[in-house]
Parts: structure tokens; C-alpha cells; sequence
């Protein structure tokens, strides 16, 4: 009984090694998959609306969705594993083109790689679409160029040859413009606009988009850093149709800091559409010419004085900008060593060019030092629209300079005791010698 179970043992071993060797298991070891038909199936959809406004400048996300199956799948010992499916669209190339729409493509192809079956991959492209595009509902191709495995024949046990075919694809993308105003302003006429001041700006307005605006509104705003400030920002127009042309007003002020220069101004529609949404237009921006500013001079030279004299000097101012000054008064400010009672003077209206002078009743003090000074002077003006402004401080130049001639001899104390001496000796030699001849 001891030896046979031995024995057994060592047999039992050896029957295993011969299973694990058979056939049967080689076969189980060696099984490979392969698939008898199939090829990809591809789809393309643009990942969220596909409405858009004219003048839409956007990244279009182009979803590509293969939806290929595989059918007929063996699974066989001795078959090698194919390294592709037949439904994996390889080297996926994506371009998209504009058609008969009028929509920009800025994108070049894609190369998006392999996609397999029951996946996706997502393609961006740069539009454009013109202000002036023509509501609708337009396909956009889709060209799509890839490479799929056709068939796999095997031969022997390590050996497999591949036949890939190349496939080019069109599909419609449909994209649909939505219809809405757009505007086109064909002038823009300032009135009266200069730096500093307040005016008018006149506009002519176009729709030349595929909407008819209800209870349309149209308004202005600063475009940046413009100095063009919209004072009435706003006018009701109604009905916009489309086509249509309307002429809108409104009130602006320039920045006193500004020059001579065209500045920008941003020009948008609010209205109603025919859904009854309100909607707000592109804006059209449009430059608006601004005179100078109001600016004024002193032209006449300096007015001459003597130390304790009081005089009316005379001040010439000159308009120097580009537009009439209304109802302009002048100016000074007497400091020591001046005083003046009588300080303000009017000058009317000024226009560019126009030369007025103002006269002022000025003292100076006894001991003023012989110099030229500048009394600081300010002109007050209107402008067309009735508002005030004051002008920059200007220098009105007085020259304090020593009397000469009779005004020297009155102004000097010795000089002046010596003449009343002198005056005396006369009168006593006078009354001495009639006395004598009396």
C-alpha cells in the first residue's frame, strides 16, 4: 500500500505536464479577435446654438461623432490581433468652408487624429459674420478626409497584411443668421463743438439690417478715453424699418484738456424685434471733427508807471481760437504794490481774430520797485449754447519805471526844497529892490 501511493504521485505529475502541452491548451493561449466587416460613420453638429447675430465675430466648437460598428467578430485560435478596428477613422483631417453663405472662415484645416467608433472629438473654427449678412438658415461643408482598415488577411501564424482605404466626406453644417437691425451712420455734423465747450452733433442714421425695429431708441456713448462727452445720450425714434434713414440731435461737451482733433463716439440702437425681445444693435463708431479750443492773448506792450502815480493803462486782448466768444468781460487782479478800483472791463463779443482793449485805473505804491510786472488777468465769455467758461489767467504787463524830465524834478524832495529856495530868493530880491527905488 506504501509503494503504490508512490507511485501514483510521479503519475499523476506527468499527466499534467501532458494536458498542460496539448492542443487544447495551445489553443486557448493563441486565440485571436477578428472582424469580418465595419467601417467608421461620421456625424458633425456644432456644440451649443447655431444662431447667430450679424457682425458675430466667434470660435465655432464643431463636434465630429462617429457612430461606425463593427460586425461580425470571430474569435479563433491562431488569429492575430488586428492593431485597428475597421470602424476608427485614422489621420481625421477637418476643414471648413463658407459655401454659398456669406460667412468668413478664418480657421485653416484641423488635424483632429484618430477617432474610434461610438466617440467624438471637438474641432474649433474663427467666423465672422458681416454686419450686413442676410438673415437665413445656411450649410455650411464640413470636408472631412480620413483613413480606415478594409481588410486584414493573415498569412501563416505571424504573419498579416493590412488594406487601409482613404475617404474624403462632405457634410452640412447648418448655421442660421438671425435678422436684427444694423446701423450705418452716413454723417456726423458737429455744431458749434470746440475744445472746452459745449455743442451739438447731428447725425444721420441708416438701417441697413433685415429687422424693423419697434420703439427704437437711439443713443451715443464715449468711445474709451474720448473727450467727447454725451450730455442727451438718447432719442426715441419709434419704427426703424428696415431700409430706413432718420436724423437724430444731440447735446456733447468736449473735455477742456482736449485738441484740435476727430474724436470717436459709439452709436447703438435699443428696440423691440418681432418677437417682442429687446435688443440692443451692434455699435457703429463714427468720428466727429472738434474745433480749438477758445483762447485769448495779450497783444499790447507793457503800460508804463512811476512809484505813488495813479494812471488808466490800457490792455489789448486778442480772440486767438477757433470760435466767437460771447458776451466776454475782462479782468485783473491788482496785488501790491498795485491797487485798483476799478478792475473789471466789458469786451462784448469777440470773433476768432477780433482785438478789444479794456482800460483798468491802477495805483502804485511809493515804494514800488523799479521793475516789469504781470497782473494776472482773466476774460469770462459765453459760448453758442449760453454757458459760461473762464479762460486761462493771462499776464497784463506793467513796467514801474523812475519819473524823468518835470514829473523826476516834482517827484524828488531836495530838488523840490531847492526850487521853493530858490523861488523865495527871487520874490525877496524883487520886494528888496522896489523897496530901494521906492
Amino acid at each position: 500500500m506504501f509503494i503504490s501511493k508512490w507511485i501514483t504521485i510521479p503519475i499523476l505529475f506527468m499527466i499534467l505536464v501532458i494536458i498542460a502541452g496539448s492542443p487544447a491548451s495551445a489553443e486557448t493561449v493563441n486565440t485571436g479577435v477578428k472582424y469580418m466587416s465595419g467601417s467608421p460613420s461620421l456625424s458633425v453638429y456644432i456644440s451649443g446654438t447655431n444662431e447667430f447675430d450679424p457682425g458675430t465675430d466667434t470660435t465655432l466648437p464643431v463636434i465630429i461623432s462617429n457612430s461606425g460598428l463593427n460586425q461580425f467578430k470571430f474569435v479563433q485560435s491562431g488569429i492575430i490581433n488586428r492593431d485597428d478596428l475597421p470602424n476608427t477613422a485614422k489621420l481625421l483631417m477637418v476643414s471648413l468652408s463658407s459655401g454659398n453663405s456669406p460667412i468668413i472662415i478664418k480657421s485653416d484645416p484641423q488635424m483632429v487624429g484618430d477617432l474610434t467608433g461610438g466617440s467624438t472629438v471637438t474641432s474649433s473654427f474663427h467666423i465672422k459674420i458681416p454686419t450686413d449678412a442676410p438673415s437665413g438658415t445656411y450649410n455650411l461643408p464640413v470636408n472631412i478626409n480620413y483613413t480606415y482598415l478594409e481588410t486584414a488577411n493573415q498569412y501563416g501564424t505571424d504573419t498579416i497584411e493590412y488594406d487601409y482605404r482613404t475617404t474624403n466626406l462632405t457634410l452640412s453644417l447648418p448655421i442660421k443668421i438671425k435678422p436684427d437691425i444694423s446701423i450705418q451712420v452716413l454723417s456726423a455734423e458737429p455744431e458749434h463743438l470746440n475744445v472746452g465747450t459745449e455743442g451739438y452733433l447731428n447725425l444721420k442714421i441708416k438701417n441697413i439690417g433685415f429687422d424693423d425695429g419697434k420703439k427704437a431708441v437711439v443713443k451715443i456713448v464715449q468711445n474709451g478715453n474720448s473727450p467727447i462727452i454725451p450730455t442727451d445720450s438718447s432719442v426715441y425714434i419709434g419704427d426703424f424699418p428696415s431700409g430706413s434713414t432718420i436724423d437724430t440731435r444731440y447735446k456733447v461737451t468736449v473735455q477742456k484738456d482736449a485738441e484740435r482733433s476727430t474724436y470717436p463716439v459709439d452709436v447703438f440702437v435699443v428696440y423691440e424685434n418681432k418677437d417682442g425681445d429687446t435688443v440692443t444693435s451692434l455699435s457703429d463708431t463714427v468720428g466727429i471733427p472738434v474745433g480749438g479750443k477758445i483762447d485769448f492773448t495779450i497783444v499790447s506792450s507793457a503800460a508804463e508807471m512811476n512809484p505813488s502815480a495813479k494812471k488808466v493803462i490800457s490792455v489789448q486782448y486778442k480772440n486767438t481760437g477757433d470760435t466767437t466768444a460771447y458776451s466776454a468781460q475782462a479782468s485783473i487782479s491788482a496785488v501790491d504794490p498795485f491797487t485798483s478800483n476799478d478792475d473789471i472791463a466789458y469786451l462784448g463779443d469777440m470773433k476768432p481774430g477780433d482785438t478789444v482793449t479794456a482800460s483798468y485805473e491802477v495805483s502804485v505804491n511809493s515804494d514800488a520797485t523799479l521793475k516789469e510786472y504781470g497782473l494776472d488777468s482773466e476774460i469770462r465769455y459765453r459760448d453758442t449754447l449760453d454757458n459760461w467758461y473762464v479762460s486761462d489767467t493771462l499776464k497784463a504787463p506793467v513796467d514801474v519805471v523812475a519819473p524823468s524830465g518835470i514829473a523826476a524834478i516834482l517827484s524828488n524832495p531836495i530838488m523840490l526844497i531847492i526850487i521853493f529856495a530858490a523861488i523865495i530868493g527871487i520874490v525877496y530880491g524883487i520886494i528888496k529892490y522896489r523897496s530901494k527905488k521906492a
